[in-house]
């Protein structure tokens, strides 16, 4: 079996018996190589193309805290990147004229099929059943950015893209289509795909690592890459997204910019917006903490349950070498990633931008500037991940947001929506008879 690694994600058992192909990007942009320690499974890889080497990095801005040289210049330069975006199952189908490459890339995503948490937790047999959280009744280990981008615009619908995924309309399918191949055009302006198999989901996940340390050195030589892999904890609840683009602006400053491409030739509303901009500053919160050094390598094993003695595959480990790692482990893969991100002087993103684009033209639409305030990025957060672990029930659209029902394929089971519904008609009292 084949797939990109960013359309899928890794299969759910401790090890997996089936060999996979996952996507690793390799630059173009070679970095001085380095060594490290680990294994992994086989899966797809992207290249990024070669620039020229500096001493130093000229986007450095002066008196930065981190600005020190750090391992990343001195031990290895990968040059493998991850596959396209990957996105929670049913978002890219939820019904938005306007979807984002990421969401279309990630549309065809595959949840990670997990043995069930009684399963896992034979001492718990005896004891008081509870109703289990949407995490453990959907067998998720992790969320994506997305999903809970997601939520904001209808969360109903998103629970119902889990518990009944449906495939998408003809013409979203042509979206989604589209979508991908404008992705695709521009990731492979400055990174070639690897196909690399895999047999483990330590294989899958040292690809996503890899793809993200590949990434620190040309970014910090060349200050351009696309599709970097980001992870980290929000409130206990693992989350991993892809960033499109990260850049140095002209003054300096280190710009996340996302494309979204539209059906329709103009900007979205603000529905539409506000989804998108709780997306980016996800994406922000995450990076800053991963370069604040708050990614440890207990987060993957505690939180996903990889097994950090797991050796990868040897394909994995033969192009790891060849891009100037030395790994045998998982483990020793994650020790690599956490020193790397905790010593590189690479700031936190300073700037976030959407490009809203036209599908079928190509035509520009314009492109916004997304304020970042962190504690109601954080509120956010909270609230949405408050459904995932138990805490509260889910919550479909306020009745000023009734509109998106039209053109959700959930609206006939949508007893939220039925509720709202007869709520509305009791609050408006019987018809008056002449």
């Amino acid at each position: 079996m084949a797939c990109d690694f960013a359309a899928s994600r890794p299969c759910g058992g401790s090890a997996c018996n089936v060999t996979q192909h996952d996507s690793l990007l390799v630059p173009r942009a070679r970095p001085r190589a380095g060594t490290l320690r680990g294994r992994a499974r086989g899966c797809a890889v992207r290249m990024l193309s070669p620039a020229p080497r500096a001493a130093t990095r000229p986007h450095a801005r002066p008196g930065h805290p981190r600005g020190e040289p750090g391992p990343s210049r001195r031990s290895p330069g990968l040059g493998v990147c991850l596959g396209p975006k990957r996105e929670g199952r049913g978002q890219a189908m939820a019904g938005f004229s306007e979807l984002s490459d990421s969401e279309l890339l990630q549309a065809e995503e595959l949840r990670e099929a997990e043995e069930p948490r009684s399963a896992r937790d034979p001492d718990g047999a005896g004891k008081r059943k509870q109703a289990p959280r949407p995490l453990d009744r959907y067998a998720l280990r992790y969320l994506c950015v997305t999903d809970l981008a997601g939520q904001s615009w209808c969360e109903q619908q998103a629970v119902f893209g889990m518990e009944e995924p449906r495939p998408p309309a003809p013409e979203t399918a042509a979206l989604l289509d589209a979508g991908k191949s404008i992705h695709l055009a521009r990731e492979l302006e400055v990174h070639d795909l690897v196909k690399i198999p895999t047999t483990s989901r330590e294989d899958s996940w040292a690809i996503k690592i890899l793809n993200l340390l590949s990434m620190i050195p040309v970014l910090q030589a060349v200050g351009h890459v696309r599709e970097l892999p980001v992870f980290g904890v929000i409130e206990g609840v693992f989350v991993s997204g892809i960033i499109d683009e990260l850049r140095y602006n002209t003054k300096g400053e280190l710009e996340l910019n996302e494309l979204k491409t539209r059906s329709r030739p103009f900007m979205p509303g603000e529905a539409q917006r506000k989804k998108d901009h709780f997306q980016v500053s996800l994406y922000k919160y995450i990076f800053d903490t991963m370069v604040q050094g708050q990614l440890k390598p207990d987060v993957f094993t505690n939180h996903i349950h990889l097994r950090p003695e797991q050796p990868l595959g040897c394909q994995l480990r033969k192009h790891a070498q060849k891009i100037g790692f030395m790994i045998t482990s998982f483990g020793d893969l994650l020790e690599l990633m956490h020193l790397n991100l905790m010593f590189s002087d690479i700031p936190g993103i300073d700037c976030l931008k959407i490009e809203y684009s036209h599908q079928e033209s190509s035509v520009p639409l314009g492109t916004e500037v997304v304020p970042y305030e962190e504690a109601t990025v954080k509120e956010k957060a909270q609230y949405f991940l408050a459904y995932w672990k138990g805490q509260r029930e889910a919550r479909g659209v306020d009745i000023e947001e009734a509109w998106k029902c039209q053109s959700c394929s959930y609206s006939e089971i949508c007893d939220w929506r039925k509720k709202r519904a007869e709520g509305l008609e009791k609050r408006s009292g019987p018809k008056k008879s002449k």
